[in-house]
C-alpha cells in the first residue's frame, strides 16, 4: 500500500531547526522532508541563522511564531524547556564543525536530534554521543537525504532473494562539477567552510559526497563489511589542500568481493554522477540518481530488464514507501519525506519503548552515522599513510 499522508504516529512531533535558513543549502530540504506528511512533525520553533535578525526574519516568513525564532541555540533550548507545548525534536543543518556540540545540548536538553552528515569529527565524539542519547531515552537520526529512495529497498530485497547471486563487484560513484574551479570558494559562505579543515573536518568530497553513497551501499548490502580499503585523494585546487576535491577508493570485503568509489566535485560538465552498481555471480543491479526511479536488472544471457518505480511486481518494502503512483516522477524531496517520517517513528517508538518496531526500522540512525566516520578516518587515514591498503577498523558494536 502505498503512502497517502494518513498519520503513521498518534500525533505530529513539535520540531525546530539550528541553522537552515536563509542562505542554507540544505534547509528547504529538511522543512521539504519533514513537512511532506504533515502529520509527522510541524515546525514550531527555530535558531535559523548565526545572523540573528536575519533568522527572525527568515523564520516569521515561513511561518513560525516571532516570539520562537531565536537568536541562537543554546537560547531556544533554554526557553522551549519552559513551554508546556516546547519542542521535542531538533534538526541540526549547520556547519560540520558545529554538529557535535549542538547534538550534545540538544539530547542533554532532552530532545530527540537529526543531524546533518558526517555527524561529528572523530568516532570516539560519535561513541560519547550514542551513549549520551541511550542513556536520555532518545533517537539520533542522519540526513542521509538520498536513501529514501524507495528502489535502494528493492535493490536490498533482490540481492537477499538471491537475484543476482554471491556479489562480487561493488561499483559506487558520487561526482558533480561544480567545484571544477575556485570561484565558489571565494563567494559563497556555504561551499568556504566545506574546504576549511577547522569547519570542514578531515576531509571535503569524502565526507560532504561520499558518505551518502557509502550509507547507501551498506542499506541495500547490510550484511556487507569492508576488510580493507586503500584511499587515493587528490586537492586538484591547490588552495583546498589539505582537503580532497577527487578521490578514488579501492574495498576489499570480508566475503572476498571487491569495490570501488569515485567522489569527486570537480567532474567539469558533470550535473549527476551518483550511481551504484552491484554485481553478482548471476546478474547485476544497477541505480542512477537521475533516473530514480529505475533499476536496471541485468542477467547473464537474458535480456536487459528496466524496473519501474510503484509497479506491483516490485517488493512489498519496496513499494511501501510509495507516495505519487507509476509514471508521476517522483525525487529527492519525496526521498527526504521517507527519511522524515521515519524518523518520527523512531520517534514515537523510543517514547512509547517499542523496541520491535525500532529493530525493524530501516532508516539512518546513530549507527549508521557513526559508521560513516568510520569510513572517513579510514579513508584519510589510509590516503595520509601515502595511499596505503588499511585494514578497516569496525566498532564491534557496528558488526
Amino acid at each position: 500500500m502505498m503512502l497517502n499522508g494518513e498519520k503513521k504516529i498518534a500525533r505530529p512531533l513539535r520540531w525546530a531547526m539550528v541553522g537552515g535558513g536563509r542562505l542554507s543549502q540544505v534547509g528547504y530540504k529538511h522543512r521539504t522532508g519533514a513537512l511532506r506528511d504533515n502529520t509527522a512533525f510541524t515546525l514550531v520553533a527555530g535558531a535559523f541563522d548565526i545572523d540573528a535578525e536575519r533568522g527572525k526574519e527568515f523564520g516569521v516568513n515561513i511561518g513560525v511564531d516571532e516570539n520562537r525564532c531565536y537568536p541562537d541555540y543554546k537560547t531556544m533550548f533554554a526557553e522551549e524547556v519552559k513551554r508546556e507545548d516546547g519542542i521535542e525534536v531538533v534538526s541540526i543543518a549547520t556547519p560540520n564543525g558545529t554538529h557535535y556540540e549542538i547534538c550534545k545540548a540538544a539530547l542533554e536538553a532532552g530532545l530527540h536530534v537529526i543531524c546533518e552528515k558526517p555527524l561529528f569529527f572523530t568516532f570516539e565524539e560519535g561513541e560519547e554521543i550514542k551513549a549520551l542519547a541511550e542513556r536520555k531515552g532518545k533517537i539520533v537520526g542522519v540526513t542521509y537525504g538520498f536513501s529514501g529512495n524507495q528502489m535502494l529497498l528493492q535493490m536490498r530485497a533482490m540481492i537477499e532473494q538471491g537475484k543476482i547471486g554471491d556479489i562480487r563487484v561493488v561499483e559506487l560513484q558520487y561526482t558533480h562539477g561544480f567545484n571544477a574551479n575556485d570561484a565558489a570558494d571565494k563567494i559563497s559562505d556555504a561551499q568556504k567552510w566545506r574546504v576549511d579543515p577547522k569547519v570542514a573536518g578531515p576531509s571535503f568530497v569524502l565526507g560532504d559526497l561520499s558518505t551518502h553513497t557509502y550509507y547507501m551501499s551498506q542499506l541495500i548490502m547490510p550484511h556487507m563489511k569492508i576488510k580493507k580499503l586503500l584511499c587515493d585523494r587528490q586537492s586538484f585546487i591547490g588552495s583546498r589542500a589539505p582537503l580532497e576535491d577527487n578521490a578514488f577508493v579501492l574495498m576489499h570485503y570480508e566475503n572476498g568481493a571487491v569495490g570501488r568509489l569515485w567522489t569527486s566535485s570537480i567532474n567539469a560538465g558533470c550535473m549527476d554522477g551518483h550511481r551504484i552498481r552491484i554485481v553478482g555471480s548471476k546478474g547485476s543491479l544497477e541505480w542512477w540518481d537521475n533516473k530514480g526511479g529505475e533499476l536496471r536488472y541485468e542477467v547473464q544471457g537474458e535480456p536487459t530488464q528496466t524496473l519501474i518505480r510503484a509497479m506491483p511486481y516490485l517488493d512489498d518494502s519496496c513499494n511501501a514507501d510509495e507516495r505519487l503512483g507509476a509514471l508521476h516522477v517522483e525525487g529527492l524531496s519525496d526521498s527526504w519525506a521517507n527519511i522524515y517520517l521515519k524518523f518520527a517513528i523512531a520517534i514515537d517508538a523510543k517514547n512509547r519503548n517499542d523496541e520491535e518496531t525500532l529493530k525493524n526500522l530501516v532508516y539512518p540512525g546513530i549507527d549508521a552515522g557513526l559508521d560513516g566516520i568510520r569510513w572517513i578516518e579510514n579513508c584519510v587515514r589510509s590516503a595520509d599513510n601515502g595511499s596505503a591498503w588499511e585494514e578497516f577498523e569496525h566498532d564491534k558494536a557496528l558488526v
